[in-house]
């Protein structure tokens, strides 16, 4: 499906949700519907960056999901090397500069080491930016913005009179990449859950009801052109409405 390149969103973003309710409804492990939605990761990626999408963003790993069984939990870690190790190779040849934002303090050495290496060989990629969200959760973000600011006020670095929007932003994760202009979350629940909160203020939201697992390159074309379909005002009004 052909996509125009006018009106691109330049930041998309995906809460991947599905994984389970797919394997379930097959009489499947979850952990089956995992490792198929990481088959989608990889044809999505592509497809994004032959779209000419500047940033994309995918929700793999929530702080919250820590609660989930150890052995899904192990899975997913073990999951996300296995990418990196087999997939490094592809985002370099495709100019892709991998990135992941989360609280990577508390994952498993090995895959610490797996992050750090793949974001080390792709920093000088200038294609299309993968950003992974792992070990991530929005109100944590900005926590961690809010607390980074406290030290600099106090350390004496930094007036209470100087923070505003520009200046918090400056301590977000990735504070360098754009607003999120369109928020994908497929398996039709309607909610954001703690992912992007400051990053998501303009976005334009899509909730496809296909499962991650069954969420393909068609369906990112279907989500692009229906972003490309719609008004965004940011507070103000249309042209049109101006005349009224």
């Amino acid at each position: 499906m052909k996509i125009a390149k006018k009106g691109l969103p330049a930041h998309v973003a995906v809460i991947m949700d599905g994984n389970g309710r797919w394997a379930r409804q097959r009489g499947l492990p979850r952990t089956v519907g995992h490792r198929q939605g990481m088959k989608r990761v990889k044809e999505l990626v592509e497809a994004a960056a032959q779209a000419g999408i500047k940033v994309l963003t995918l929700f793999a790993f929530s702080t919250e999901n820590w609660s989930r069984p150890k052995r899904e939990i192990s899975m997913l870690m073990n999951s996300l090397g296995a990418y990196l190790d087999r997939n490094l190779g592809e985002l370099k040849k495709n100019d892709i500069r991998f990135r992941v934002i989360g609280r990577l303090e508390q994952l498993p050495g090995f895959l610490r080491e797996k992050i750090e290496n793949a974001q080390e060989k792709t920093k000088s990629n200038a294609g299309m930016v993968l950003v992974l969200a792992f070990n991530y959760g929005a109100r944590q973000e900005i926590t961690d913005a809010a607390r980074d600011c406290a030290r600099l006020v106090q350390t004496g670095s930094l007036s209470p009179e100087d923070i505003d929007e520009k200046k918090f932003r400056t301590h977000l994760y990735a504070a360098d990449l754009p607003d999120v202009d369109l928020l994908i979350r497929t398996s039709g629940e309607l909610r954001i859950s703690n992912f992007l909160l400051w990053q998501l203020s303009y976005a334009e939201l899509y909730f496809p009801k296909k499962y991650w697992p069954d969420f393909g390159s068609r369906d990112l074309s279907l989500a692009l052109k229906e972003f490309q379909r719609r008004k965004r005002r940011f507070g103000g009004i249309d042209v049109d409405e101006k005349s009224d």
